[in-house]
């Protein structure tokens, strides 16, 4: 399995995340069938202490959020995704890779197959909300305090995220 990493700095309105990077793993899940992709993603991330809360797309506007980290595994199709808000880094994903978005960091779908699904997933006890608009203070201090997940939601204790987030 391939990872890669970068950290973005605020662009635009959002604020994304410029001390924690983006976490982009090729190949996690062999892509099955929709559902036996869906249902692979949904178990290795709880395994790993973030359950996952929503099967769908991606929406296709921009949008961070400010209370959660997120996992998104491609459990079908294929996309591109742009990450880090207006005039972002666009990343093409398909069946089979995750990504994780530190708190701050906005995506959305730019393009995508009819089939595209994907797995959300947030650390245990963490809520995901949409934000659409510039961080006030209240939630600069929320996504400054968000507690770092003791688990990378792909490889566990030992992953990536554990490593890079600390």
């Amino acid at each position: 399995m391939k990872v890669e990493s970068f950290v973005l700095a605020a662009h635009d309105w959002v604020p994304n995340n410029p001390r924690l990077p983006v976490l982009l793993y090729r190949g996690v899940v062999e892509a099955a069938d929709h559902e036996g992709t869906a249902q692979a993603f949904e178990e290795l991330f709880e395994d790993n202490g973030w359950p996952s809360q929503w099967r769908d797309g991606v929406f296709d506007y921009h949008h961070y959020h400010s209370t959660a980290h997120e996992a998104l595994g491609v459990a079908a199709g294929s996309a591109t995704l742009t990450i880090g808000g207006p005039g972002g880094r666009d990343v093409h994903v398909e069946a089979g890779d995750a990504l994780v978005l530190p708190t701050g960091t906005g995506h959305r779908s730019i393009e995508a197959n009819d089939d595209f699904l994907v797995v959300g997933a947030y650390p245990d006890g963490q809520k995901w909300d949409i934000c659409r608009e510039p961080p006030n203070e209240a939630a600069r201090k929320r996504m400054a305090d968000l507690p770092i997940p003791g688990a990378d939601p792909v490889q566990g204790r030992w992953g990536p995220l554990v490593e890079m987030w600390r």
